[in-house]
């Protein structure tokens, strides 16, 4: 496998130890296949950056560390990428950190990781707990700014939060759904990857708050936990609708809305309304295919511009740039965006 870059960049890049990447280097066996396509990929990121750096201009190389399902983080990689463009001659070099389930204990050891080797930023997606707010402190004293991303980490030493406002998407999601149900009882479930996501605890809280106050009518049934991959979701919806035959409509804040259909699908039960979250490939055919009737939707480009200006701004005599939230738009079949 042809390279040019130091086993300890590589294994840095895919996550993986330096003997691993040893030994998949040199064609060793007792290596599994998923681990030698993590090498690869990590390769083919570091000859990508460097051809980044190549181009000239001042180069500013941040980490992005994300626990989330693959169908978001190739959508937020996608909008990072599609931004460092704009932002030339300056050069963001990004190296992303991506898993669908991680332990606090392991974000925190990766961001440990990352303060001991370098980097100028880091833009992180966690779960809003005391040890990950202790790691972000230990950035910050190395002179390392934070910055979140979609889910806020409110009480940490974060520089700045890039995304949209939760709370108002939550409120918004129980208007959509409240008007639809026109004053008829029913049963809402509401799905959470995590309740670990202070991003994800704003949706749900709004989203209660006008149920409470406008649509009296309409009860909630929250799952959680299922990390927004499809057979967790789906094993926690079968349960919860099994269990309730009231339950008609969806609000999902966490993702793994194929898994929850099929649920609905197998148990034979209609859905009266369905809002999701983010405009990923998976939401975008089943918005197209009349599977989900809206998707609350916030530009991620809008969120990277909002990162890399906060980066840059913080490197000109310490100042922080004032951050806006995203706006949130509410997407239909008839006026969805282009895929970028």
């Amino acid at each position: 496998m042809a390279h040019v870059f130091l086993v300890k960049d590589i294994a840095f890049q895919a996550g993986l130890s330096t003997a691993t990447v040893d030994r998949v280097l040199n064609g060793r066996p007792g290596v599994r296949r998923q681990t030698e396509l993590r090498v690869r990929a990590a390769i083919a990121e570091l000859e990508k950056q460097q051809t980044e750096v190549a181009a000239g201009g001042r180069t500013i190389a941040i980490d992005i560390v994300m626990e989330t399902p693959e169908r978001f983080s190739t959508t937020v990689r996608a909008a990072f990428e599609a931004e460092v463009a704009t932002f030339l001659p300056t050069v963001f070099r990004c190296r992303f950190h991506f898993a669908e389930v991680m332990k606090p204990a392991e974000i925190v050891q990766l961001l440990d990781r990352i303060r001991l080797r370098g980097t100028k930023a880091v833009v992180l997606k966690a779960p809003d707990v005391p040890e990950i707010d202790a790691a972000v402190s230990r950035l910050e004293e190395a002179g390392i700014p934070v910055v979140t991303l979609v889910t806020d980490l409110p009480n940490s030493a974060r520089i700045a939060y890039a995304g949209a406002d939760n709370r108002a998407a939550g409120e918004t999601a129980a208007y959509l759904i409240g008007e639809r149900f026109a004053g008829a009882p029913g049963r809402v479930l509401v799905t959470l990857s995590s309740g670990r996501f202070r991003g994800e605890e704003e949706r749900e809280i709004g989203f209660r708050r006008v149920i409470r106050e406008r649509y009296p009518e309409i009860g909630i049934t929250e799952i959680s936990e299922g990390h927004g991959t499809d057979a967790a979701t789906g094993i926690l919806a079968a349960r919860a609708i099994a269990a309730d035959e009231t339950i008609d409509a969806v609000y999902s804040i966490g993702g793994g809305n194929r898994a929850v259909l099929a649920a609905f699908e197998a148990a034979g039960r209609p859905i009266r309304a369905f809002v999701a979250h983010d405009l990923d490939a998976d939401n975008r055919a089943l918005l197209k295919a009349g599977k989900i009737g809206f998707v609350l939707h916030h530009d991620l480009r809008s969120d990277a511009r909002t990162a890399f200006r906060a980066v840059m701004s913080r490197g000109v005599s310490g100042r922080i740039a004032p951050t806006s939230l995203s706006a949130v738009e509410i997407i239909t079949p008839y006026n969805m965006p282009a895929a970028t």
